[in-house]
């Protein structure tokens, strides 16, 4: 898939904005960047670092909790994807929102998509991000790529869809996100 044509396939999405949470201190925002290749469209992952409190290890799109300052959930996702992995806000295209979901960590997550134009000079915080890395969209788009799993988190079982790539699992909030992203651009 062309970056035209998930531009034409997203252009219904609206921009997203902030809704109401059940708490503000929850409500967060990740950038899901799409990276447009002459060779193909990429997705930008990173994996977070093992010493953070909220997901440590675990595959991520850059993002995090909303700040007073942020106007709108891309604004939270720009400011974040910046800050963790040195992505400039003005090199990416935003193309609208995704509905936002919650999370087994209390979080309401909305998800950003933008559209980014290489080569990408990443600088990833060393404090967050354990590294930043691209998987091909296609293998994301293709029900093939999904498996069901059944993790625990806190004693309760959680049952859903994961991806492996790389020797990297991308699973939780992230595949779901993905999963959402996939159903928008209609696969």
């Amino acid at each position: 898939m062309t970056a035209a044509a998930i531009r034409h396939r997203l252009s219904g999405l609206a921009l997203p904005v902030w809704g109401a949470t059940p708490n503000e201190a929850l409500a967060a925002a990740v950038l899901v960047p799409l990276v447009a290749h002459d060779r193909g469209v990429a997705v930008l992952l990173t994996r977070r670092t093992e010493h953070l409190a909220d997901h440590p290890g675990q595959v991520a799109f850059p993002g995090g909790r909303h700040e007073p300052g942020d106007a709108d959930p891309a604004a939270t996702a720009l400011r974040e994807t910046e800050e963790e992995i040195g992505l400039r806000r003005g090199r990416i295209e935003v193309l609208g929102g995704l509905a936002p979901l919650d999370t087994a960590t209390g979080f309401v997550v909305t998800p950003v998509i933008g559209l980014v134009a290489p080569p990408l000079s990443l600088s990833p915080d060393p404090a967050e991000v354990a590294e930043a890395f691209e998987v091909p969209l296609t293998f994301l788009l293709d029900p093939a790529s999904r498996r069901i799993e059944c993790r625990r988190r806190r004693g309760r079982a959680y049952r859903g869809v994961a991806f492996d790539y790389g020797g990297r699992t991308i699973w939780g909030a992230t595949a779901r996100m993905v999963v959402a992203l996939a159903e928008a651009l209609g696969r």
